[in-house]
C-alpha cells in the first residue's frame, strides 16, 4: 500500500466523519468538521504520534498489525460500504453495509463470491448486469483486463488458471475482452446501485491496493448531505432484508 496514497485516503476519510458518527463526544472548541487525529488514532488503537506520521506519509512503512488496525477502522466507518477482494476478484471480506448495498456474501458459497465470475457467467435477474450497477460495462472491461494482469503474475496458480479457462469456455464477451490483451484500465470513481429497498444509491468509489497481499480494499461512500447518503444510513439500519415484490 503506497504511503502517500494511504495518507491522502485516511485524511479524506477522517475529515468526512463526525465524532457522533463513531460514538465519540464532540467536545468544546472543535475547529475541524471531522475527526481529530487523536480520535482516529484512538479508533485504530494506535498512538496519536504514530497515526500522525502515517497520515503525513512520514517515517517507516506501517507494520502489518498497524495496517490491519487501519483496515478495521475503515470497515467500522458509518455510511461506508467496504469489501476486500483478492487478485482474482474473490470477495474475501466485507462489512455489514456492503452486504446490504450489494448482497449478503455470507449466504453465498465461496465460488459465487467471485465478482468476475458473476459478471460474465451470471446469473443476473431479468438479464441485468451484476447488481444493475451503472458502470457495469466498464467494470466488465476492467475486471477482464485486471484478471489478465493477475494471470501474468501467477501463471502456475491453478485457482487463477482454472478461473480463466472457465470464463473463456463460458463467456463470448470475456473471450473478446481477453483477446484484446489490455492489461490496465482506469476504475470508475462514481457509480449508482439501483437498490430494491431504498432506490438508486450513487456512491464514490475509493480503492486502496494492499500490495504485499495483492488485495484491494474498495470503499463506497455517498456525498455528504445527499439523498444517497440518507439511503446508506437507512441501509445500515435495515440490513440485508429483501423486498417482497409479490405485494
Amino acid at each position: 500500500m503506497d504511503r502517500r496514497e494511504l495518507a491522502a485516503f485516511l485524511r479524506s476519510r477522517r475529515e468526512r466523519i463526525t465524532p457522533a458518527d463513531v460514538g465519540l463526544p464532540a467536545g468544546p472548541r472543535r475547529r475541524t468538521p471531522g475527526l481529530r487525529r487523536e480520535e482516529a488514532a484512538q479508533l485504530a488503537f494506535i498512538s496519536t504520534e504514530y497515526y500522525t506520521r502515517i497520515e503525513q506519509a512520514r517515517g517507516p512503512r506501517p507494520s502489518r498489525e498497524v495496517r490491519q488496525s487501519i483496515l478495521d477502522l475503515l470497515h467500522r466507518l458509518p455510511q461506508a460500504a467496504a469489501i476486500v477482494t483478492s487478485a482474482a476478484f474473490e470477495v474475501i471480506a466485507w462489512n455489514d453495509l456492503a452486504a446490504a448495498l450489494m448482497e449478503d456474501f455470507s449466504a453465498l458459497p465461496r465460488r459465487d463470491r467471485n465478482l468476475v465470475r458473476r459478471v460474465f457467467l451470471g446469473p443476473h435477474p431479468q438479464g441485468r448486469r451484476l447488481y444493475g450497477v451503472s458502470d457495469a460495462d466498464a467494470f466488465a472491461r476492467t475486471s477482464a483486463q485486471r484478471l489478465r494482469a493477475t494471470a501474468a503474475r501467477y501463471p502456475d496458480d491453478p485457482e487463477v488458471t482454472d478461473l480463466v479457462a472457465e470464463l473463456l469456455a463460458g463467456s463470448e464477451e470475456f473471450t473478446r475482452l481477453w483477446a484484446s490483451h489490455d492489461v490496465s484500465a482506469e476504475p470508475t470513481l462514481c457509480k449508482t446501485f439501483p437498490h430494491p429497498l431504498v432506490g438508486p444509491v450513487t456512491v464514490n468509489c475509493d480503492v486502496l491496493d494492499i500490495t504485499d497481499r495483492d488485495q484491494q480494499v474498495v470503499i463506497y461512500t455517498a456525498a455528504p448531505g445527499s439523498p444517497s447518503e440518507e439511503a446508506l444510513r437507512l441501509l445500515s439500519v435495515i440490513g440485508t432484508q429483501r423486498m417482497d415484490v409479490s405485494r
